[in-house]
């Protein structure tokens, strides 16, 4: 009888453990697909999330912690000379994929090949900025040797002669003494002390990640030499070795990238430093339809979804799906402007204000700036769109880092929805002409985001009602797309997020309003002009004065002061709108055990995954 019992309850058991549909394998139904797989060139988290789970940093955030680190290829670390030093202790007996062991060479290497390559709108000014108080490689040059980076190239873009040998010299006095070996540890130094410092070399920041020197260099990255090393410099994404190969120590191995499937294929790293992922596969799976994403998960074919807010009723509810939420997030989606259009983009018309398309500059019109700025329904969206999950804020800073003060809502240059405003901002628009003429033009989203669609369909709806003349086209491309688009200032206006890379305020205020920052760089030359120019109105600064003064602040009331004064100074000219500060959720079936929360990861760590009904 014992027998036949034992028999029921492992024949129970098994069908029991059936009901979790390939048991072995994470899927992951995204939005879209990485821009790139090289750990210097991406900046997106479709990307990042694909790097996090195949290549490995210094350190790691402590579970949900934000402040706190543990050791992951360093086992120790020490911060000496005041904060301007960081000594790392590299671990042993570590291995990449192809079998290479780890050293401290590959460390010192992989941040010096980031920081020579340091593509154009790329991540790699946040270690520029730690290590030097410049922003960028060619600032630094310039600054080193008195000449512009693109002086020094003549128009085949080859190197001229007087040059090389200062180029050579600048490498092995500013460059290779950044990041230094020293037995089995590799010290760091900054120019001075950078608060931030751990958390820009933590796990989830990618620009971080430890490659394999020798595998990069058989494959055609830089070779780590001083001669030459200028050729490798701010190539193009495409032409990078590691655009679409992978090669380190992480609990899974890269696989496969199917462009036309939008899908990345991962495999579980047998021989990882750790204990193996209880996970065999993972496939990352960018399914830009809504319904079609819904239906694998409902059937169990996803394990995990990329739900737009606006359906999250429809998963709530759903047998075996588990919805997990309010989660607090450090992401502001904004609405910014493009005031130099550049003038080969197909999303301007005609080019002119002749009612058929917009001029160039269209958006260094500061009335132009507002009307568009009043004609979102903030709480509209937040409320219907966001199902709650949502709140205003008055600036690009969101809530939770210093500087931020809900009390700018109340200033009369804040954001907020008011057609009457919008309608007679337009009317004075270019000396009355755009009233009198109209305009055409399109708004971009990328496709799958159903959330940024909205929006856009919102300003459309709104600024359309205003003046039969007016006509907005909302059409969806493909991420890359967009993100080339962005890049190469094709766009009039664009609606994009900002998930922070370290938990501090000037990872939002130099990136949305820095001459030099990742989305104020994008903003074309008239609004690079106007924030480094000098005003009275900031006592003879410029704005990128007051940013770059805040940043190096070390009282903490003072540096709330400017962040304050640095955000009026945003409101009253209209430099954007913040359209929400968003709090998360998570869609998976109820079979996937072991995820935790940190805002600060790019996407799912897959290492701590499992499957399983109990």
């Amino acid at each position: 009888m014992k027998k036949v019992l034992v028999f029921l309850l492992m024949v129970l058991a098994t069908l029991f453990f059936a009901a979790v549909k390939n048991p072995d394998t994470i899927v992951d139904a995204t939005i879209g697909e990485p821009d790139t797989l090289d750990p210097h060139q991406a900046y997106d988290t479709a990307s990042g999330e694909v790097i996090y789970n195949v290549y490995e940093n210094l350190i790691q955030y402590k579970g949900e912690s934000l402040t706190e680190f543990e050791p992951r290829l360093a086992t120790k670390w020490e911060v000496l000379a005041g904060g301007k030093v960081y000594k790392f202790y590299i671990r042993k007996g570590v291995k990449f994929h192809n079998g290479n062991p780890l050293t401290p060479e590959d460390v010192e290497y992989s941040f010096e090949r980031g920081l020579i390559l340091d593509p154009s709108d790329g991540p790699m000014w946040m270690l520029w900025e730690a290590f030097t108080g410049y922003p960028s490689l060619e600032s630094y040059v310039k600054a080193k040797l008195g000449v512009s980076w693109s002086e020094m190239f003549d128009e085949n873009g080859n190197l001229k002669p007087e040059y090389h040998d200062k180029l050579v010299e600048f490498y092995k006095l500013y460059i290779d003494p950044l990041v230094q070996v020293a037995g089995d540890t590799v010290i760091f130094t900054l120019a001075k002390p950078f608060g931030p410092f751990l958390n820009l070399l933590a796990q989830s920041a990618n620009w971080a990640a430890i490659l394999d020197k020798e595998w990069c260099i058989s494959i055609g990255c830089w070779d780590g030499k001083a001669e030459g090393w200028w050729k490798y410099h701010d190539i193009r994404k495409e032409e990078s070795p590691l655009y679409a190969k992978m090669n380190g120590t992480g609990p899974f191995k890269f696989v496969e990238w199917d462009r036309s499937q939008q899908k990345v294929i991962l495999e579980r790293n047998e021989s990882y430093w750790r204990e193996p992922a209880k996970i065999k596969k993972v496939i990352i799976w960018g399914i830009d339809e809504w319904s079609t994403r819904r239906a694998m998960l409902e059937k169990g074919d996803a394990d995990i979804a990329a739900v737009p807010t606006q359906y999250l009723p429809q998963v709530e509810g759903m047998e075996g799906v588990t919805v997990i939420k309010p989660l607090p997030t450090l992401i502001v989606t904004s609405l910014h402007f493009n005031w130099t259009i550049n003038p080969n983009s197909k999303y301007i018309g005609s080019g002119k204000l002749d009612g058929e398309g917009v001029p160039p500059d269209f958006f260094s019109d500061e009335h132009v700036r507002r009307a568009f700025i009043c004609a979102f329904n903030y709480d509209e969206f937040i409320e219907n769109v966001m199902h709650g999950l949502g709140r205003r804020l008055p600036t690009d800073l969101p809530e939770g880092l210093l500087g931020f003060d809900e009390a700018l809502l109340d200033d009369p240059n804040a954001p907020r929805f008011d057609l009457d405003c919008a309608k007679e901002e337009l009317m004075k628009a270019w000396d009355g002409k755009v009233w009198k003429n109209g305009f055409k033009l399109i708004l971009l989203y990328n496709t799958g985001n159903d959330v940024r669609r909205t929006a856009a369909e919102m300003i459309k709806t709104y600024i359309e009602a205003i003046n039969p003349r007016f006509h907005i086209e909302v059409r969806g491309v493909e991420w890359p797309t967009y993100l080339d688009a962005m890049r190469h200032e094709m766009l009039p206006a664009f609606i994009i997020g900002w998930l922070a890379d370290f938990p501090d305020p000037h990872n939002f205020i130099f990136t949305y309003y820095g001459s030099k920052g990742t989305y104020g760089s994008r903003q074309g030359e008239n609004f690079r002009k106007f924030v480094s120019t000098p005003t009275p109105e900031l006592g003879g600064k410029s704005l990128d004065d007051l940013i770059a003064q805040a940043a190096s602040e070390t009282n903490p009331e003072k540096r709330k002061e400017l962040y304050i004064e640095i955000q009026k100074f945003a409101m009253k000219h209209a430099l954007g709108a913040p359209l929400y500060q968003g709090m998360g959720f998570r869609v998976q079936r109820t079979w996937v055990k072991g995820w935790y929360y940190n805002p600060m990861r790019p996407g799912d760590d897959y290492y701590i995954l499992y499957k399983s009904e109990k």
